[in-house]
Parts: structure tokens; sequence; C-alpha cells
């Protein structure tokens, strides 16, 4: 292991993307790791429920030797040997984001010699990760732009705190990724949509109402959807701005003690600040295009001025390849984003 990166899980923002971008990369890559400080920077450090289920994937499609997969562990090392497709089923045990744990293994799947189907259970629609509406219509879409064969389904929905939601994945192995280039966002339509488990349909009615008002939707771009069944209660309004480029996703969740108005509110709030910028790549999604664009290709896009959350991955994609990326402030609102050639190759 003379050649084992060590990774310091307090850097940057400190949380659990460094251990999921660490796993993918040492996947992909082959390289091994320690990783030391786990969510070093979060209230409760170390491995939750869905940082375990990440690194158990991880280990299971990677054959993988590990020391420290441990439920609170603050130090893991990870070494890969050969990624393997298949069918393969993984269950969080809580509302731990399902789309999280695919994040972590879904670029070694795609570099994988066969196909793969996963099943993965827990939360879908969890406040702390990207939605599944995110997965399916924002992120997936453009890995198939790249040149990737992913298709996603929402089996069961899974809302904080309660979990129980389960997806199914597809992958085909890719020869490589395509660059990607989103520099322009173009014109744009709305649509709006209030989902409620196991909760009055008024509550939807008096969130649609707020998005209407502030942006002049029509009543037939907003629905409310009834989920059925479900394991616990849950609400968010999901706000889709679709464009040429690309289609953004804006989530808002409803919790105790909060109104149905000011759920929606925020929504709309994330929803200006996105329009407002001109960019047609929102900040969750510049987190998540990093990865396979340098492991591909590489190219540009124009986002919402970054966050830490995406410096950090920059540095950690760094410690595994040799990859030229840039982040070039255009103007208070906007970052321009350039991603080079990766000495590792494409997936």
């Amino acid at each position: 292991m003379s050649d084992l990166i060590i990774i310091d899980g307090s850097e940057g923002e400190g949380g659990g993307q460094i251990l999921r971008t660490s796993l993918a990369l040492s996947l992909v890559t082959g390289r091994p790791f320690r990783i030391e400080g786990i969510r070093a920077r979060r209230p409760k450090p170390g491995l939750l429920r869905q940082h375990l289920t990440a690194v158990k994937a991880a280990t299971g499609i990677g054959g993988a030797r590990v020391q420290g997969d441990d439920l609170g562990s603050q130090t893991l090392t990870f070494s890969p040997s050969a990624v393997k497709g298949g069918e393969r089923r993984f269950t969080i045990g809580s509302a731990g984001s399902a789309t999280l744990v695919l994040q972590t293994v879904l670029p070694a799947l795609l570099a994988a010699s066969e196909p793969s189907r996963l099943v993965i259970e827990g939360g879908t629609h969890n406040p702390f990760a990207p939605p599944f509406d995110f997965l399916a219509c924002t992120f997936v879409p453009l890995l198939r732009r790249m040149g990737a064969s992913v298709f996603v389904k929402l089996d069961r929905y899974g809302f904080y705190p309660a979990g129980g939601g389960s997806i199914t994945v597809d992958v085909e192995p890719a020869s490589q990724f395509a660059a990607l280039n989103l520099l322009e966002r173009g014109e744009t339509t709305m649509t709006a949509r209030a989902l409620l488990a196991s909760l009055p349909g008024a509550i939807g009615k008096r969130e649609l109402t707020i998005v209407r008002n502030r942006f002049g939707l029509d009543r037939m771009a907003c629905q409310v959807v009834q989920v059925e069944p479900s394991v616990g209660p849950g609400n968010a309004v999901v706000v889709m701005i679709a464009s040429p480029s690309v289609v953004e996703i804006v989530t808002s969740f409803g919790a105790k003690g909060i109104s149905a108005e000011k759920v929606a509110d925020n929504a709309c709030d994330e929803v200006e600040r996105y329009l407002r910028s001109g960019a047609p790549v929102g900040s969750h999604l510049a987190d998540q295009l990093l990865l396979p664009m340098a492991l591909g290709a590489g190219g540009t896009f124009r986002t919402m001025r970054t966050t830490p959350h995406t410096k950090t991955n920059v540095e950690v994609i760094r410690r595994f390849v040799t990859c030229e990326m840039t982040i070039e402030r255009e103007s208070n609102d906007v970052d321009r984003v350039t991603v080079g050639v990766s000495q590792a190759g494409a997936a």
C-alpha cells in the first residue's frame, strides 16, 4: 500500500461528500485510501447508516479490503480490487439518502465489464440530499448526454425521517464519457408539484397558491400529488425549471412547526436566485457534475456561485486523478467551472 492516499475528512466543508467521492474514485482508479476525521465538521461525526451503506456497497462491487466500517467510525481504510456489476440490493435501514449511496457506486458500475441492476432502499426525499426528482430529471439525463446508459425508477417514496423508500437503477457499462458544456440556459418553463404523504391535500393547495402567485403560473402547471403508500408522513414542494440545456429541480421540505406558506416561500426564494443568476447549472448540480466530467472528456459549465461543498469536492478529486480543474468568478452570482481531460481515462 505504498501509494495509499491519505484524506483529511475535516477538510473544507468536512461532510460525507468527501467519503463518497473518495470511495467512487478509489473504485474507478484502483487506488487505496485512508480517510481520517470522517464528517468531522458535522454535529454527529463519523459514519451514519447511509454512509456505512455506501461503504458496504462500494466494498461489495469492488471486492475491497476495508478497516473501520462500523457505525460511528471516524477512520476508514479502503483497498479495492476488481469492480463487478450484476444485481444487488442495498438497504440503508433509515431515511438516509438512497441517491447518495447510488452516487458512490455509479461511476464504478459504468466502468464495469457487465451491466448492473441496483435496488436501494432508504430515503428518496430527504432534506439533506438530492431528492429522486433531481436524479431522474436533472442528473441522469445529463449523464446520458455524456454517453452513459443509466435508467432510474422510483418504486416507493421514502420521506425523512421514516424512510422506507426504494429506487431501482439499471446501468450499462460505458466506454467513455463525452465532454459536457453547459454555458447558456435559454428560455425556461416552470411547473410545480406538492408531494404529500399521509397529510391533508389542503397543505399542498396552500403551498401551490404561493408558487402560482410568486411566478404567475397557470393552475394546470401545478399539481398536488398524494403519495401512497408511505411508511411515514412527508411533504415537499418540487419546482421544475426546464430549459433547452438543462432541467433544474428546486425542492423545499415540510417539517413540524413550519407553515405550508413558509415551505413554499423557501422554494420560491431559491428559484428566484437561480433565475436571477442566468446560469444553467444550479449549485447542487455543480457538485454532481464534477466527478463524471473529471473521469471523461471534461468540459465547461456556468453555475451559481460555487459553494464550499463544491470546492471541497474539487480538492478530493485532485487527490485521485490528474485533471485540470478551474473555478473562475464571472460575476457576484456566477462562476465558470472548467474540467480538463483526466489522465485516469474515461469511465
